[in-house]
Order: C-alpha cells, then structure tokens, then sequence
C-alpha cells in the first residue's frame, strides 16, 4: 500500500475531520478510501449510462459497413 498526500480545503478537512469524530469512519485514511470507491462506482456506472446510448449494429453486415463507410 502507498501513502498519498493531497492538500485539502479548510471545508473538505473538516468534512473529513467530522465525518471521523462521528465515527463513521476510523481514520482519514478511512474517508479518503471511501470517497475513492465511490468515485470509482460513480464512473462505473456513468460508463454503463452511456454505452447504452450508443448505437446498436445490428442487422446485414454489407448494409452496416455502407453506414460506416
């Protein structure tokens, strides 16, 4: 495991610090790894989202290849 050190905004620290004392979480460290996986969550789904947007090819192969050509 690696240690990451990243400057945080007075209201970002004290979100961190009471999210802490509320014992939500046992250390920073705790919120930080949190906050990633839910980032990471959030991104997993936003890809999702939008690969359902896409279009779908289906149909004759020749008649597709015209579309992209």
């Amino acid at each position: 495991m690696s240690t990451l050190s990243v400057p945080l905004g007075s209201d970002q620290q004290k979100f961190v610090e009471s999210y802490v004392k509320s014992g939500q979480a046992g250390n920073k460290a705790q919120v930080v790894r949190r906050a990633l996986q839910l980032l990471a969550e959030e991104e997993a789904v936003q890809s999702v989202l939008r690969a359902q947007r896409e279009p779908m090819l289906r149909g004759n192969l020749r008649d597709l290849m015209k579309k992209i050509k």
